[in-house]
């Protein structure tokens, strides 16, 4: 889901919220908590689509080497000592960095790991899982490596304008927030899918419309109580997980029981949904845009690919036992949400199965509001409608009747498009319900683009070579992206 319109720090005194308040990375993903909040216009200021400010001189100390597809070792040490005996920013332990990093790679999307599985067998669903893992955890330490070797650079943007130039800032921009949007879909989709199996009296779509009775006023509250829902989503995604395997080894015979497994194919099922999986494999390891401001918060940055490597491999563990679990339980007839399946089988504990679904129900009702507003803050830049920094009495003294009545006109708009962003996300969930689709889309739209073609195309551009694997890799990434896409389509 992983993928930031703007530049936020984590502060070792509380848990950052970036994927659902400031980046929205993705792919349906939980992050942790904020305690130190910022308006929208400045956190965005940083990396506005129409201003920048001035880069500060690089550190010569850690330079860059050309000649080689990645930084090079010694430039990369010398960041190392440099950073670890003075890091200006740093306040985030190895310890807080690493639950971060696994809060936000490990969200939603783990619902519909199983149906990839399902999609592409036992063999290939194994190789894809295992290297998609593997893969995006070598991309972010590549981010990692550019960030902490050039201190002008503080966020994924800025990679990408020193890699190639300007013109990708409107680019990145707009991933962003096609990515952002997909998320707020995927939210009100869960919402109404989960709100459906315990209350089937009404439609899903009647769910969703219904929604905006409850999403709409959110948008509209402070970040500094948003905030603390992304709790919430964390707690919801280690209850999921945990009832699944209660329910797996509860019932002794198929479906739904790990005792029993339910029919599975050891190859793909077809061409078409390999590309689907493609997807939805993908997904669930987007939070590269946070990896520089994870790299630059650390106290101990020399550490930071020890804490990526352990990060990586905690995710990949349980997205694999999600994927496996669900998988033998329920078989090729698995749903794209999991979560789906749990009240339709007898046998299994009803209680806790609500309790589950409950909190999957309410999740995206706390999480639709820090998903959007980073979205809704670039829109308003782009529309110029944007929140101005806050005057003194003074000035808002000396503002003209002209300019109060601008303001007012503006504040109005802000609100507007507000509304408008939350009813075209309902809207799109109600033409596209499938919540894997939607995943899946997601995951080939940006995720493929922002954690591996980009990290490895910008090492390229700014070490000057593009290394054997490194154009392997990106060869294969964008065909997996544009199959996977074409597959949806169709």
């Amino acid at each position: 889901m992983t993928f930031a319109p703007t530049s936020f720090r984590i502060y070792s005194t509380g848990l950052l919220s970036d994927e659902e308040a400031v980046t929205g990375i993705p792919y349906g993903q939980s992050n942790a908590l904020a305690t130190k909040t910022v308006t929208p216009s400045q956190r965005l200021r940083s990396e506005a689509i129409v201003v920048h400010p001035a880069p500060p001189v690089p550190d010569e100390r850690a330079p860059l080497i050309r000649g080689s597809s990645t930084l090079s070792e010694s430039s990369y040490a010398n960041s190392e000592a440099t950073s670890s005996t003075v890091n200006e920013y740093g306040q985030s332990t190895f310890g807080q960095t690493l639950f971060n990093c696994v809060a936000m790679l490990v969200g939603i999307g783990l619902l519909s790991v199983p149906l990839a599985f399902a999609y592409s067998g036992w063999l290939m669903g194994t190789v894809l899982i295992l290297s998609y893992g593997f893969i995006s955890c070598y991309t972010a330490k590549i981010l990692g490596r550019i960030i902490l070797t050039d201190t002008s650079l503080r966020c994924y943007s800025d990679i990408a304008r020193k890699a190639f130039g300007p013109w990708s800032t409107p680019f990145i921009s707009l991933m962003f927030c096609l990515e952002l949007f997909a998320v707020s879909v995927l939210l009100v989709t869960l919402y109404a899918d989960s709100l459906h199996s315990l209350l089937p009296r009404f439609s899903a779509d009647t769910y969703k419309l219904s929604s905006l009775i409850l999403i709409l006023p959110t948008v509209f509250l402070p970040l500094s109580f948003l905030s603390y829902s992304s709790i919430l989503g964390i707690l919801s995604t280690i209850v999921i997980i945990f009832v699944i395997l209660v329910d797996g080894l509860s019932k002794q015979t198929a479906p739904g029981s790990l005792w029993s497994p339910a029919e599975t194919s050891l190859g793909v099922s077809s061409w078409a949904n390999i590309g689907i999986a493609f997807g939805l494999f993908i997904a669930g390891f987007g939070c590269h845009p946070l990896i520089p401001s994870l790299a630059q918060d650390m106290v101990e940055p020399h550490k930071f690919e020890r804490m990526i490597n352990l990060a990586f491999a905690i995710a990949t563990f349980i997205y694999a036992l999600m994927a496996v679990t669900g998988y033998l339980m329920f078989g090729d007839s698995v749903s794209g949400e999991i979560s789906m399946d749990l009240l339709k089988m007898d046998g299994y504990n009803k209680p806790l199965n609500h309790f589950a679904l409950w909190m999957l129900a309410l999740s995206p009702l706390s999480k639709f509001a820090l998903t959007t507003q980073p979205l809704t803050a670039t829109l308003e830049i782009l529309l110029r409608i944007e929140v101005p920094r806050g005057p003194s009495n003074d000035e808002m003294a000396k503002m003209s009747g002209k300019q109060v009545a601008r303001e007012n006109v503006n504040r109005a708009l802000r609100i507007v498009q507000r509304i408008c962003v939350t009813l075209l996300s309902v809207v799109m969930s109600v033409l596209v319900p499938g919540f894997s689709e939607i995943l899946a889309f997601l995951g080939c739209s940006s995720a493929f683009m922002l954690c591996v073609i980009g990290p490895l195309a910008a090492n390229a551009s700014i070490s000057g070579r593009c290394g054997i694997t490194d154009g392997v890799i990106m060869v294969l990434a964008l065909t997996m992206a544009v199959w996977g896409t074409i597959a949806l389509f169709l």
